[in-house]
């Protein structure tokens, strides 16, 4: 069976959506049925992820010959992660190393959607079927200090948390930092204020490209208040949504500057609450769509041969702020990050050692 994820409009919210189709073009309702639920919660960036990655596990089922309400998941999970690995092997056999077609951590967000997929149908007692009752296991995390298990062994306070019975290892690879030099040839190289506000934002907030696209004029401080609030708001026309938690950014003088003489010189003569809108193009004074801060940096490095995406920003805000010797709970904060393992996994080879040892046994400890 061959699917088709086709994005719409919701009539009612006027908000894009994922639809999940057939080959007779009707829709596969326990995917959009889930889909759906994602909607409200999640980006559309993210829906359309895990609709691919269903897309992918109803045809691995079609290929397997099985019924996506008879399967056993663990044993199916793993197929499926061999299956999106290397592809179907069975019709030739090789000696020759085979390529792997997708990378462990791609292959772990499908098996998350999948996982979740039957997570959803099981709390709306869709299916009931006892092979899905162990579909995760259910385990405590030790206090052991770091040893082969990784390096926030124990920081769980053995809370019993629900562990993936499929998933692959994946190679932790830190993306590498801007300089000051690069940061400030990208902004010299932009013909206007609001692209260099825009990447002067994302290096001194290291805010989320949904989060920065979902600023709205009212989260700027004035008056001597250099901060930019971060807001969760579900209804943002673009589709940016701010996946951190909600904070206050302090920030310098200067850019809060910038901001002024953006709104003064080249702010559209449109009501718009958002502080980065469409000015020479499309629906002016509507917010910037999520694809074009990659196009603006895009096209920057064909003209100062600096590669750079809105993510790269946020690493390397934060790898300033704890080389600075700011404190990791307070760069969790800023960062907007739901908890400090977090922050400690991808950082940990910044923070010194006896700094890391502290937070961890201080978060065991409350």
């Amino acid at each position: 069976m061959m699917l088709t994820l086709q994005k719409g409009i919701d009539p009612y919210t006027n908000k894009p959506i994922w639809v999940m189709l057939d080959e007779d073009y009707q829709v596969v309702e326990p995917i959009q049925r889930y889909l759906t639920s994602l909607t409200a919660t999640r980006s559309p960036n993210t829906v359309k992820a895990y609709g691919t990655d269903l897309k992918r596990w109803w045809e691995f089922l079609n290929h397997k010959c099985l019924d996506w309400r008879n399967v056993n998941l663990h044993q199916d999970l793993e197929d499926f992660a061999y299956w999106l690995r290397v592809g179907d092997t069975s019709k030739v056999i090789s000696l020759e190393p085979v390529e792997a077609k997708r990378s462990e951590k791609s292959i772990n967000r499908a098996i998350t959607a999948v996982s979740t997929f039957y997570d959803y149908h099981l709390c709306n007692k869709t299916v009931d079927f006892r092979q899905f009752e162990r579909f995760h296991a259910v385990y405590k995390t030790g206090n052991s200090r770091v040893g082969t298990t990784g390096i926030l062994t124990g920081i769980a306070k053995a809370k019993p948390t629900r562990k993936k019975l499929v998933k692959l290892k994946e190679t932790t690879k830190f993306p590498g930092c801007l300089t000051d030099e690069e940061v400030e040839n990208l902004v010299d190289a932009c013909d206007h204020l609001r692209d260099k506000l825009m990447i002067l934002m994302f290096n001194g907030t290291g805010m989320r490209k949904g989060e920065l696209l979902g600023l709205k004029n009212e989260d700027i401080g004035d008056f001597g208040n250099y901060f930019v609030r971060v807001v969760r708001r579900e209804d943002n026309p673009n589709g940016a949504l701010a996946k951190g938690q909600d904070r206050t950014i302090p920030v310098t003088k200067e850019l809060l500057q910038l901001y002024d003489e953006y709104l003064m010189k080249e702010y559209p003569a449109r009501d718009s609450e958002f502080v980065f809108v469409n000015i020479w193009e499309g629906n002016i004074g509507a917010p910037m769509m999520l694809t074009l801060p990659n196009k603006i940096l895009k096209n920057l490095e064909k003209k100062t041969g600096i590669k750079a995406y809105p993510h790269l920003f946020r690493h390397t805000y934060a790898t300033r702020l704890l080389r600075a010797n700011y404190s990791p709970e307070r760069v969790k904060y800023l960062l907007g990050h739901a908890s400090i393992a977090t922050t400690l996994d991808i950082y940990s080879h910044i923070i010194n050692e006896a700094n890391l040892w502290e937070v961890i046994e201080r978060e065991e400890e409350e």
